[in-house]
């Protein structure tokens, strides 16, 4: 009889992924239009209270804001995707000196197999992932990447075209050490094409001028997005829904826009002409008011980040 000298304990060869609802809870994200089920938020707090016209540009803010009304307006938000069966989760401990910390979509970006927590581009919102960062951990929610060394990346500069695809815009808010360091966590999780395009000078974030809507329709802002982009989109099956009234898009946030469930999407209040773009291209639209809220230039999908969505 042989006797088996050494280490008794043998490692498991089961992935991440097929122990991670046992483990660490039933958190998921492979696109952007995939039934809602879980999101993470931040209601706005003493951070946004006292902002006038004079300081307002300093926090990057149109304008003064009504407090009050601007937190009544996110509560609103908050009970339209309760209403719509989404369990509404709030950053805890966020720091009191951050107006702009309200919009989570900036702070992480939701995987498959957890959270890749953001490094912000600008110093005036540094900080505040920190918060993001244990929240997430005390709701148990994996944390797979944190942005490090010389890159810098924002959540809304990375966008789910489904399991396997991922558009990334690199610009003022994602430098190509941050895109490199998110490109190798999706990669190493499966995601087997990665889009590459320019965020032009003219929007910080990808939701500035496109969004997806439903499987396959992308709403866009056309004249900012890119060619080679848009065909290599279009060559993947994804249907272009153009949005051009400029006016709605800047001023209304008309693009940022969160979909409850393919084809069903959550938009600002007061952008007719674009939502006759959605319904015409058969979009269920819910409408929220949010018009002093987005006096910090956000909307619906600025606020929203993802913790869980069915996949498609």
């Amino acid at each position: 009889m042989v006797k088996v000298q050494g280490e008794r304990w043998f490692p498991s060869e089961k992935t991440f992924s097929e122990e991670m609802t046992e483990l660490w809870g039933d958190w998921y994200c492979d696109s952007e239009v995939g039934r809602l089920r879980s999101v993470l938020m931040h209601r706005p707090g003493p951070e946004i209270d006292g902002i006038t016209d004079e300081i307002a540009a300093d926090v990057r803010f149109r304008g003064a804001i009504n407090a009050e009304k601007a937190r009544a307006e996110h509560d609103a938000m908050a009970d339209v995707y309760r209403d719509h069966g989404v369990e509404v989760h709030y950053v805890c401990h966020q720091r009191t000196d951050r107006p702009n910390a309200m919009f989570m979509r900036d702070l992480m970006l939701m995987t498959p197999e957890g959270a890749i927590v953001s490094r912000p581009a600008v110093p005036s919102r540094r900080g505040e992932e920190k918060a993001v960062a244990r929240t997430l951990a005390d709701l148990g929610v994996p944390i797979i990447k944190t942005i490090n060394g010389r890159g810098f990346f924002e959540g809304a500069c990375a966008m789910w075209i489904d399991r396997e695809t991922v558009v990334l815009g690199s610009g003022s808010r994602a430098n190509k050490e941050g895109i490199r360091q998110v490109e190798t966590e999706l990669k190493n999780m499966g995601v087997e094409t990665i889009l590459h395009t320019p965020i032009p000078y003219g929007s910080i974030h990808l939701d500035g001028y496109m969004n997806m809507v439903d499987r396959h329709k992308l709403a866009v802002f056309p004249w900012h997005l890119a060619y080679d982009t848009a065909q290599e989109l279009q060559e993947l099956g994804i249907e272009l829904i153009e949005v051009t009234d400029i006016d709605e898009i800047k001023q209304g946030m008309a693009l940022n826009v969160v979909a409850l469930e393919p084809g069903h999407i959550l938009m600002p209040a007061g952008c007719p002409n674009t939502r006759q773009v959605y319904e015409n291209a058969g979009i269920t639209v819910t409408e929220v008011e949010l018009g002093e809220l987005m006096k910090g230039w956000g909307a619906v999908h600025c606020t929203t980040a993802f913790l869980k969505r069915d996949p498609l």
